[in-house]
């Protein structure tokens, strides 16, 4: 049961600990977590070799621990990589011990930058379309 309430979304109207998932009050869905402080799981990649491939890149970080997704950013125009991805792992920690350990290293010849990654920004603003400009009025 999921109770809204002032813009949170709240799994139960519990007061003080949440008898759904025990934490304490106000008691956000766990997914809620993660959109409020950042991907903590998923690791930004960059400075890639253009030869690295998403099995590669798996390789490289499963020895920090159990790696759920690895994704490449390919270009649409050209079909080739840009140089950057994501390692999404299966817990915090082991993504904050990839990142310690794997900053600043050496994968397929090039030095690689290992960052939290950041959420995508959301932005529903609209580009106002005034039109032409209104001609000079002659007074």
């Amino acid at each position: 049961m999921a109770v809204a309430l002032r813009g949170a979304t709240f799994c139960c109207g519990a007061r003080y600990r949440c008898p759904l998932i025990g934490s304490l009050n106000p008691c956000i869905l766990p997914f809620q977590h993660v959109f409020s402080r950042g991907i903590a799981s998923k690791l930004f990649v960059g400075g890639l070799s253009f030869y690295t491939s998403e099995d590669t890149l798996t390789e490289a970080f499963s020895k920090f621990g159990q790696v759920v997704e690895a994704k490449i950013v390919m270009d649409r125009v050209s079909d080739r990589p840009k140089g950057f991805g994501f390692v999404t792992f299966a817990s915090e920690d082991d993504a904050q011990n990839a990142l310690e350990r794997m900053n600043g290293k050496v994968l397929n010849g090039r030095v690689i930058f290992v960052d939290i990654a950041k959420a995508k920004p959301t932005s529903y603003a609209f580009p106002i379309s005034r039109g032409p400009p209104d001609p000079p009025s002659s007074k």
